[in-house]
């Protein structure tokens, strides 16, 4: 009898675990129809950029509308996949630690949205066009779907990260682990460190989308650096 008692708990969560997968799923899915609706016009939304795309290989397009109809999906029903996510974790932590999560979540999403923003619409088309740029009457650019849109998720989506480093760092600072005056000691090395990261992130060797990467970065330290020496004194 007691073991049956100590499996049932396990049970009851693997249970709810299943059952908020199924929603998420069928959520999923149905965000994933809905976002074919507006299929034609989030594929000009997202080559608006670069222009005209071509697909070099028969089955690229469908892949390509998959995988975007997928990411539209879980945009469309982001909502309820973070309440589902949210539903079974948060029985598990303190009171205190729930009033914290109410802070961190959303400030880590609007600060990722911020990101997103920044590199899609400073970042992207001065990238791009420095690329395209390299064409020539010998040479001309003929994009494809695949290569474009994996450029553009590789170059936006770290950037949505790369902000949220202030709050990683206030985080860090506020358990005691970093000070201001560390950052400050250790700027030079934040620096190079920052350039290296840029390097191993962004999809191109090329030094301008390292530097598009890096100098953000850097710029974020230095104002997490001053929030962490004026905003959280005791």
């Amino acid at each position: 009898m007691e073991s049956k008692e100590a499996v049932m708990p396990l049970t009851g969560h693997l249970s709810e675990l299943r059952r908020r997968l199924i929603i998420s799923i069928v959520m999923l899915a149905v965000g994933m129809i809905l976002s074919n609706f507006w299929l034609d016009e989030i594929m000009a939304f997202l080559s608006a950029p670069a222009g005209k795309l071509y697909f070099m290989k028969p089955a690229e397009a469908f892949f390509i509308y998959f995988k975007v109809m997928l990411t539209a999906g879980a945009i469309i029903t982001a909502p309820v996949l973070f309440y589902e996510f949210w539903a079974f974790l948060v029985p598990a932590f303190t009171t205190h630690e729930k009033r914290l999560l109410f802070f961190l979540v959303p400030t880590s999403l609007m600060l990722f949205l911020s990101g997103i923003a920044f590199s899609w619409f400073i970042v992207l088309p001065r990238g791009l066009q420095f690329f395209l740029n390299f064409s020539s009457d010998a040479v001309q650019p003929l994009l494809s779907m695949e290569s474009y849109l994996n450029f553009v998720f590789m170059l936006v989506l770290p950037f949505g990260l790369i902000f949220n480093l202030p709050l990683v760092l206030i985080v860090l600072a506020k358990l005691g682990l970093i000070s201001s005056d560390m950052l400050a000691k250790k700027r030079k090395y934040i620096i190079l460190l920052s350039f290296v990261a840029a390097a191993v992130i962004t999809p191109t060797t090329d030094i301008l989308s390292q530097c598009l990467l890096a100098m953000p970065m850097i710029v974020l330290l230095e104002i997490s650096r001053l929030i962490i020496k004026y905003g959280l004194r005791t």
